[in-house]
């Protein structure tokens, strides 16, 4: 079986007011060596058993490109393991 793990951030450039709220938020509470937050999305995804590696991998990178990312302003990043049923 395979397990898909996807984080889903913003591009660079593009405006996250959720990351600069936390890292205000984070600033108030005197965390003051804080550079940059990044905020994002988390995604685990369980494939069934009968899928091989090359499978899960094109499945998984045709998720992120058509739902779970929008390709225009975010970017994803993914690992895929086996794990064992």
């Amino acid at each position: 079986m395979w397990k898909a793990k996807i984080v889903v951030t913003y591009k660079s450039g593009i405006l996250d007011p959720e990351a600069k709220t936390i890292q205000h938020a984070l600033g108030n509470l005197g965390y003051r060596h804080i550079e940059n937050v990044e905020a994002g999305r988390y995604f685990v995804i369980d494939f069934d058993a009968s899928l091989s590696k090359d499978q899960a991998e094109n499945l998984t990178k045709e998720m992120c490109a058509k739902i779970l990312s929008n390709p225009v302003i975010q970017k994803y990043s993914y690992n895929l393991e086996e794990v064992n049923s």
